[in-house]
């Protein structure tokens, strides 16, 4: 990650990280997601898979932010056109993209900088969108435990409830935000 020059450096940058769920879609339109974020003092750039570019319209996040949405890794040479970040924000975090993680797998740019992001100390947010019976696989548990042990803060949904935990997520990463 190659820093750019902030428009204020005193504003937190938080990348969140959008992989292909469909809570992703909710970027714009839930209060609590990026409207949220950006009222509680960050300066938001969205990153996405491949996948998660599928659930939301690029060019309205880019409005909504003042960044271009990132989905692929940048040409050698070419200068970096976000912000380097103070904090991560993996939301929805799925299957998928949690088990390549664990493993180093770092095939996009999502993927590299979460990998990166790692192991820089970054603080790391993220809550997990899968279906229950993805989350039963034998090799979800160890990954997602791999994760949660180099550091990354897991946020889930209260029990029972079938919404995405976006007011749960903004408050960790206010309580980030203070620290």
């Amino acid at each position: 990650m190659s820093p750019t020059i902030r428009e204020d450096p005193t504003v937190p940058v938080l990348y969140l990280i959008a992989c292909g769920a469909p809570p992703a879609a909710e970027l714009l339109s839930h209060p609590e997601a990026v409207p949220g974020l950006q009222a509680d003092g960050w300066t938001v750039c969205v990153l996405c898979t491949p996948s998660g570019e599928r659930f939301l319209d690029p060019a309205a996040v880019s409005i909504a932010t003042g960044y271009p949405v990132r989905v692929e890794q940048r040409q050698p040479g070419e200068p970096d056109v976000l912000p380097s970040p103070d904090a991560i924000l993996v939301a929805p975090l799925t299957f998928n993209t949690v088990n390549k993680w664990a493993l180093g797998i770092s095939d996009t740019l999502a993927l590299g900088i979460l990998n990166e992001s790692l192991g820089s100390g970054l603080p790391i947010a993220a809550t997990v969108w899968a279906k229950e019976e993805l989350q039963k696989h034998p090799a979800f548990d160890g990954h997602a435990q791999s994760l949660f042990e180099a550091g990354v803060r897991f946020i889930q949904p209260e029990d029972g409830d079938p919404r995405f935990p976006w007011g749960e997520l903004r408050a960790a990463m206010a309580e980030l935000l203070a620290a």
